[in-house]
């Protein structure tokens, strides 16, 4: 039975608004997502603040049921983004109403969105002065990149709202870059080398994974450049011992056992048992292994047996605003209180991985965040309170210099949003 694509648009935007839950998790919850139903979920998720501006200057007072402020939001979205025939689409998005048994609202939001068919020039033209409209982001967000970011701020906004390019890892241990590149051409995909990664590739269109050659096989994953970068800076050799902390799903480790085979150990370390499953699921697609524990990375008693690491990846939960453009959900379930919350978290790793690398070792520092207050600010004083770190210079091509460690901008040569530092222990 073919479902109805609107009305499981619905279902899902009204669990990431009014519960909070990210559309990534809800997407794959799903058995079946047609490309329009998808389309619908990250349209009405990246361009909400416009959306709901527009809602706002149509509606006298906002409709207290979720659902039907939604459905507008959604009629709204396919007749401003999509540029669907009008009169087939406030149809079919009026007909959800009966789905949800608010068949009385039905006026309402034909109304709505048949007087923003008749009036939208001038309807858009009243906006232009209308900061949510205009930026497409909350405004604390906006408040904050401006404050980071004076000369940047603007082109991080506009970036967070392309559709990201897919990027390519090719698995080394089974076939080399010019060699995948040769077979995606052969079946006739548009594809170029990646910026700076030496295993990267970037389509010129996304696919499903499943056509890729050799996918299944572990010839190749998805995986943005900027997150690639991370293997390089580990600086890797044969014989070494490796932590991945905070590893979940297991694309950067996978990515180090691939870039160095002779190591004597790669830990994949990550207190979501849930999650690890799926580092498990990529390391066995890619014919990999890595030591995977279950773990709070805060509490290295109960995990930790002793022996120092030669590298550590600390890969820290952050804010994830450098990647709003592969998940604008992103803008709806962020609040500043969290960057504070995470920036405590973000420490107390700092603080917690340090006793555990080897004098001499590498820690390498990454978040996919823009906010200096995660990033740059942090390192400086997890420095300034640790004798024995120093920060190892970055001659990179990719990225900003900052004062520690090198920022991403979201867009920057087809990049996420990333930030990277390694420290050295002395």
């Amino acid at each position: 039975m073919i479902k109805n694509e609107r009305l499981q648009a619905l279902q899902i935007l009204c669990k990431v608004v009014q519960d909070k839950v990210p559309l990534t998790h809800l997407l794959q919850a799903e058995q079946e997502i047609t490309p329009f139903t998808k389309a619908l979920c990250f349209g009405v998720c990246r361009h909400y603040y416009r959306l709901e501006a527009l809602a706002d200057s149509l509606i006298k007072k906002r409709p207290d049921s979720i659902d039907i402020w939604l459905t507008v939001l959604m009629g709204l979205y396919q007749l401003q983004f999509l540029n669907k025939p009008e009169y087939a689409t406030v149809q079919a998005t009026v007909g959800v109403l009966d789905k949800v048994k608010k068949t009385w609202a039905k006026g309402l939001v034909n109304a709505v969105l048949r007087r923003f068919c008749r009036e939208k020039d001038t309807i858009i033209a009243s906006l232009e002065n209308n900061k949510p409209f205009m930026h497409g982001h909350p405004e604390w967000f906006v408040q904050r990149v401006k404050q980071d970011w004076p000369d940047q701020w603007q082109a991080i906004l506009q970036a967070n709202d392309v559709h990201p390019p897919m990027s390519l890892r090719v698995n080394q241990q089974q076939i080399s870059r010019d060699e995948y590149l040769q077979q995606l051409q052969h079946r006739g995909f548009k594809a170029k080398p990646a910026h700076f990664s030496s295993v990267g590739l970037i389509l010129d269109e996304a696919c499903d994974v499943g056509e890729l050659p050799q996918f299944s096989q572990g010839a190749v994953s998805l995986q943005d450049e900027a997150a690639q970068i991370a293997a390089s800076l580990l600086q890797l050799q044969p014989n070494l011992r490796i932590l991945d902390a905070c590893c979940a799903p297991g694309g950067k480790t996978c990515h180090i056992v691939e870039s160095e085979p002779g190591l004597t150990q790669c830990v994949a370390l990550d207190v979501d048992e849930k999650r690890l499953q799926r580092v498990q699921q990529n390391l066995t697609r890619l014919k990999l292994h890595a030591k995977i524990i279950a773990a709070d990375a805060l509490q290295p008693a109960q995990w930790w047996d002793g022996e120092l690491f030669d590298r550590i990846l600390l890969d820290a939960p952050c804010s994830a605003t450098g990647v709003i453009r592969r998940h604008p959900d992103i803008k709806l379930l962020r609040s500043e209180a969290d960057i504070s919350a995470v920036v405590d978290l973000q420490a107390a790793l700092l603080n917690a991985l340090w006793p555990t690398l080897k004098s001499g070792g590498l820690m390498v520092y990454a978040t996919c965040s823009v906010m200096k207050q995660e990033n740059e600010q942090q390192i400086a004083a997890f420095k300034a309170n640790h004798a024995d770190c120093q920060i190892s210079p970055m001659d990179e091509k990719w990225g900003i210099q900052r004062d520690f460690g090198r920022q991403i901008l979201p867009g920057q040569d087809d990049c996420d949003g990333f930030y990277y530092c390694v420290l050295q222990k002395g």
